[in-house]
């Protein structure tokens, strides 16, 4: 749980094509050993598990989070073809999309904040998707599109205030979005997303939080400023006074795992350890039950959220 800072509301793009290699300090495990096949997984090809829990020392729990796969239905309604040659009615999926939002602002304020934000993004990105897919569709656009739903949602959070004039709650959100062989990240506050790949774990996200900024600007160092109370300040919220979304365009891969979470899971367990966890996993809802268990034999002293997905290879029965 964090709190928000600042007075400003705009949109910074990050595209990568691909990760050149673990950043400094990202942390380094043995390669887990994956077929690549050359094609789009399959949905029962995709291992994903989200949960979220209160922790051991909140009374309510203000995360939330949501999976979902965004389909295109087939469906033939007449043809000449005969049996044996008709195409079968289908839903070719679009798009994977994971969220998780970390409500701020106490009780009931933080989690109608958390749950607006992906009540409307949802219905914004759904909306959003035949962009991608028209012939004269840039990514450009596309990313603005992405941009314009954490405004949206923000736009939300903002009018679901008390009127009496009261400070209302705001939010995180870290959307994930896999169209394949992109991913789309979009990110406003400090709920993280990492990519491990190839024995490397990396942050891909950035906290937006005061204690960044500073790091940022060389005023402190990254231990110094994370072990001050300014690692729990946003500098950006949807329904703050800030709120800057950064999208990011990533390549993905077979063999590569995407773990989303809010900080209830970052304060207590190390990057090392999730590394680790994820080197040795055998399905993401084994490897979500034992990173919660960490967090909570760390302390447990927020909310915490997970979710972990990965394409795995499955031979056609």
């Amino acid at each position: 749980m964090a709190e928000n800072l600042l007075c400003r509301a705009q949109g910074r793009t990050v595209r990568w094509g691909q990760v050149d290699g673990p950043p400094a300090g990202a942390a380094r495990f043995t390669p887990m050993d994956t077929p690549a096949p050359d094609r789009k997984p399959r949905d029962d090809e995709i291992d994903v598990h989200g949960l979220t829990h209160t922790g051991k020392v909140r009374t309510n729990n203000q995360d939330q989070f949501l999976l979902a796969t965004i389909n295109r239905r087939v469906q033939v309604w007449a043809t000449s073809l005969p049996p044996n040659h008709r195409p079968r009615a289908d839903e070719e999926r679009l798009a994977t999309l994971a969220m998780v939002a970390d409500g701020v602002g106490g009780l009931e304020g933080g989690e109608k904040a958390s749950a607006t934000a992906l009540d409307v993004a949802m219905q914004y990105v759904t909306n959003s998707m035949g962009c991608y897919y028209r012939a004269d569709s840039a990514e450009e656009h596309f990313i603005e599109e992405l941009q314009a739903t954490a405004m949206r949602a923000h736009e939300a959070v903002l009018a679901a205030r008390p009127s009496t004039g009261k400070r209302g709650g705001a939010t995180t959100l870290t959307l994930w979005m896999g169209v394949w062989p992109w991913l789309y990240l979009l990110q406003v506050g400090d709920s993280r997303y990492y990519m491990y790949r190839q024995g490397v774990l990396t942050q891909v996200s950035r906290d937006q939080t005061i204690a960044q900024e500073l790091v940022d600007q060389g005023v402190m160092s990254r231990t110094a400023a994370f072990r001050t109370q300014l690692s729990n300040v946003l500098s950006s919220a949807l329904g703050g006074d800030t709120a800057m979304p950064v999208v990011t365009r990533l390549r993905q891969e077979w063999g590569q795992v995407g773990l989303l979470c809010s900080d209830g899971l970052t304060k207590h367990v190390s990057d090392e350890q999730i590394a680790e966890r994820l080197r040795t996993m055998t399905s993401a809802r084994q490897v979500c039950e034992q990173l919660l268990q960490d967090a909570l034999d760390g302390g447990g002293t927020d909310n915490i959220t997970i979710i972990v997905g990965r394409p795995v290879p499955k031979e056609r029965p």
